[in-house]
């Protein structure tokens, strides 16, 4: 007995190296479960601690793991933003609180840990690939019950958010109409907010049409496309446009490094496919959605693209620009905005109030004035730029396909900054985290090549 159970935990511990798992996929995995907890009502109401929890555990892994390996290129500039948080707190004259703003350095510091806890990770190209699956597999499955929650109101739908009971309007302003007259939530998947299946449709949808293009096997390939399929219903369904230009940008800019490679078979391939899954998705969209959605989607093209952007969030961008960057040049004071002034902020003092932030460029700038965007952009830019070497390196084989795919996401996630903060959210957490797994599975693999170079010299 004691033999067999011996050769069982061989056995289990064999799975997990070949799948190379490593706390890169247990950080995922934990995410998620959080994320799921928050669809009991009965720990619905433990909301605030949960979701601190969330970005706890990133800052967990940063005092966990040793700190070694391979440094990511964006590394020196996230240390310069770190470094812009901590003079704000020590000098501006108008924090929130002292309490609002250690929260939100923390949160700063929580979202870009994975950029140093990360780089010790011994994962290999396998272990990436697992990565990769097992977040298709998470967002493909709350995308789908987005569907199930179209088809059969109120059967899949988990509870509301207490913040969004709380509100003016009681989650009343979330509702849709579908095309047989019925109101529902717009989807939630496995969130607690309408609208939350947006994200995990554009998962589900760039991470189906890559597996779509990098595997052979029939099954997969029509599996990749059906959760592309599923993830793009989702988007049309909650009319989260800004998410549906994610995936658009997303898609052109993976098709251009398909071009550049001088992959002509794939981007044939994924230009007709992804063309064909646009429109087709849309009509099922419309079918089921009805006017609304078809109203919603064709605002985008009433105009030029510049003058719809103007309209809609284009006028956070001009007053950022316009009348805060000259009151704020070196910041507003931390914790003025967001969450963080939600939870933690002592609004009693008339210098110190609340400021409304849209888009994360002006979130950049209350909290740390031109420096923090200027530095910012920077850790953006080595983000983009090393996305791009590892996609092009034909050295790498295959596995550069997903470094196209990451640099594809890296521009829509810029893309995105013009439409809401996305860095101050879990979705930057998974940006930083992302790309740095990639990078650290990229240079692991480069060791192992040329380890094997030498032996055959040898």
């Amino acid at each position: 007995m004691i033999i067999k159970q011996s050769r069982d935990l061989q056995d289990n511990s064999t799975i997990w190296t070949k799948l190379n798992w490593t706390w890169a996929h247990t950080f995922i995995l934990l995410q998620f479960g959080l994320q799921i907890l928050l669809l009991f009502p009965e720990i619905g109401v433990l909301r605030i601690p949960i979701r601190i929890a969330s970005f706890a555990l990133s800052l967990f892994l940063l005092v966990r793991l040793r700190q070694k390996g391979f440094q990511y290129p964006a590394t020196n500039a996230a240390i310069v933003v770190l470094g812009i948080m901590l003079l704000q707190l020590c000098l501006h004259p108008y924090i929130n609180s002292m309490t609002a703003g250690v929260a939100q350095c923390a949160m700063y510091l929580a979202i870009l840990s994975p950029l140093f806890w990360a780089r010790s990770l011994k994962i290999t190209q396998i272990g990436f690939q697992t990565l990769m699956f097992l977040m298709w597999g998470i967002h493909t499955l709350s995308a789908s019950f987005g569907v199930l929650q179209i088809y059969f109101p109120g059967k899949f739908q988990p509870s509301l958010s207490t913040t969004i009971q709380n509100s003016a309007f009681g989650g009343d302003n979330l509702l849709i109409t579908l095309a047989n007259g019925e109101q529902v939530y717009r989807p939630m998947g496995l969130t607690d907010m309408p609208g939350g299946a947006a994200t995990a449709g554009f998962y589900a949808l760039v991470f189906g049409v890559a597996i779509a293009l990098k595997y052979k096997n029939p099954i997969l390939r029509i599996v990749g496309l059906g959760s592309a399929a599923i993830g793009l219903f989702c988007i049309y369904l909650t009319q989260v446009r800004s998410v549906l230009v994610f995936a658009a940008i997303s898609m052109v800019f993976f098709a251009v490094v398909l071009m550049r490679t001088g992959q002509i078979a794939r981007l044939t391939a994924m230009v007709s496919g992804v063309t064909a899954l646009f429109a087709a998705t849309f009509w099922w969209a419309i079918a089921i959605g009805g006017n609304s959605t078809l109203q919603r989607f064709s605002s985008l093209f009433t105009a030029s693209p510049d003058e719809v952007y103007h309209q809609n969030r284009g006028i956070f961008l001009q007053s950022t620009i316009e009348t805060l960057l000259p009151q704020y040049p070196l910041g507003a004071g931390l914790g003025r905005w967001g969450i963080i002034n939600s939870y933690f902020g002592d609004n009693t003092d008339l210098i110190s109030q609340p400021i409304w932030v849209e888009i994360q460029w002006t979130g950049w700038l209350l909290d740390g004035g031109v420096p923090l965007v200027f530095a910012y952009v920077a850790a953006l830019y080595f983000a983009c730029q090393t996305g791009w070497k590892i996609a092009t390196n034909r050295k790498l084989g295959d596995f550069a396909l997903w470094g196209g795919l990451i640099f594809a996401y890296d521009i829509g996630a810029v893309a995105i900054t013009f439409n809401y903060p996305l860095f101050m959210s879990q979705s930057g957490m998974e940006f930083w985290l992302l790309n740095t797994v990639l990078f650290v599975a990229a240079q692991n693999s480069k060791l192992e090549n040329n380890k094997l170079l030498t032996t055959v010299r040898v």
